[in-house]
């Protein structure tokens, strides 16, 4: 229920304190577009969008924009596993190399002693919780730098016209030793991709494929996947990259092989898919609905309780030090402790962000769900998204 105050309607200055938010960072400067949405019992409690999603096009930050998720990808990714594991397909342990055999025998590093052997092979759940060791590109490991290497070798291919598919990242992936022994530190590498190597392998179709069937059909996501149709390019957003004078300019590139258009061949399910407000949206309310969306029995209500609890145990959470008073499981954030995190937001709301700033947050407890969009590369979660969230459950009862 929304709380009235006497002597004054709460949602006028809820919806008047969120305007003020996405304004602010537009007129600051620090975005070129900003919107968001907020559901609640399965109504819109708000809605609105500042600024531009293409500044060279002039065109504005609508409902339907069409933007980058980047690694908002990955909690879809861990809904499609978890429909696997309902229909007995897969086991979370299995190890990965059952399905992906390139993954056979892969070593450890150790800067002392270069390659070691793994204590055991990695497993499906490891790759749920980010504790598989898998790196992404990063030039401070010696695996990371080697990863940066394949990365962009796929990237280079796939400029000079040839196909780089799904499988062919995973042999690349698979070729880097790991920077941990599974089951070791949280660490956040392509685990979440590697996971659509295995729906791939497992299900016989596309990761893609795999998606439109099983989810975004359903829960009518029609502007959701990995490319963007020529007919709606004018809905996708530009993402922007900060310079050192403070200017935003187009970004340009694919630090993770990333690519958007209609002859993509990598999907990847860790950064890959585009969405909207309201795509996203039915996604995440099927979510906070224990699986179901209109009617329609997704995943169990068990299993969406299995996917939204902290899986690290101490050691790993010392790690996970991005995001203070939240635990990690199945590729997502889960609160534990309000003061750790300074936010009023209810035990066990989960979510993630993505690398341009885009952020949501699930709450069964409240039948809640925030999503606020934004592009500006290297952006992360935001004191923006902080504040939005506060604010919205400031405004519940």
């Amino acid at each position: 229920m929304l709380r009235r105050e006497k002597g004054g309607n709460r949602m006028y200055y809820y919806k008047e304190a969120m305007d003020r938010i996405l304004r602010n960072e537009v007129e600051s400067g620090w975005v070129k577009g900003a919107s968001a949405l907020v559901l609640h019992r399965g109504k819109e409690l708000y809605y609105n969008a500042f600024g531009l999603a293409d500044e060279a096009r002039g065109i504005p930050m609508k409902r339907d924009t069409i933007i980058h998720l980047y690694s908002m990808t990955k909690p879809v990714t861990a809904a499609a596993a978890m429909i696997l594991a309902e229909r007995g397909e897969i086991d979370l342990w299995d190890p990965v190399s059952k399905y992906l055999p390139c993954f056979t025998g892969q070593k450890v590093w150790s800067d002392e002693k270069g390659e070691i052997p793994a204590d055991r092979e990695p497993c499906i759940f490891d790759l749920l919780n980010m504790t598989s060791g898998i790196p992404y590109p990063d030039a401070s490991t010696e695996p990371g730098r080697r990863m940066e290497k394949v990365v962009q070798e796929f990237v280079a291919r796939r400029e000079r016209g040839e196909r780089v598919d799904t499988q062919e990242y995973m042999r690349g992936i698979a070729s880097v030793p790991l920077c941990y022994q599974p089951g070791g530190p949280w660490m956040y590498g392509f685990s979440a991709d590697v996971l659509g190597g295995i729906i791939e392998a497992v299900s016989g179709k596309s990761f893609g494929q795999f998606l439109q069937e099983e989810l975004f059909e359903p829960l009518e996501m029609p502007d959701t996947g990995f490319f963007v149709p020529r007919e709606k390019l004018d809905r996708f957003a530009q993402h922007y990259e900060p310079t050192e004078d403070g200017r935003l300019i187009p970004h340009i590139g694919s630090h993770l092989g990333e690519y958007y258009g209609e002859d993509v061949a990598f999907e990847s399910g860790g950064a890959g898919l585009v969405s909207t407000l309201d795509d996203y949206g039915h996604f995440a309310s099927m979510m906070v609905n224990g699986g179901v969306y209109k009617g329609k029995q997704l995943l169990g209500r068990r299993t969406v309780g299995f996917m939204s609890q902290n899986r690290l145990n101490d050691s790993q959470c010392q790690t996970f030090d991005w995001t203070r008073g939240y635990g990690y499981g199945c590729l997502m954030r889960v609160l534990m402790d309000q003061g750790a995190a300074a936010t009023n937001g209810s035990l066990g709301e989960f979510g993630w962000d993505g690398w341009t700033g885009n952020y949501v947050t699930m709450s069964p407890k409240d039948e809640l769900v925030i999503l606020y969009f934004i592009q500006r590369c290297g952006a992360g979660f935001t004191p923006a998204a902080r504040k939005i969230r506060m604010a919205t459950y400031g405004a519940l009862e």
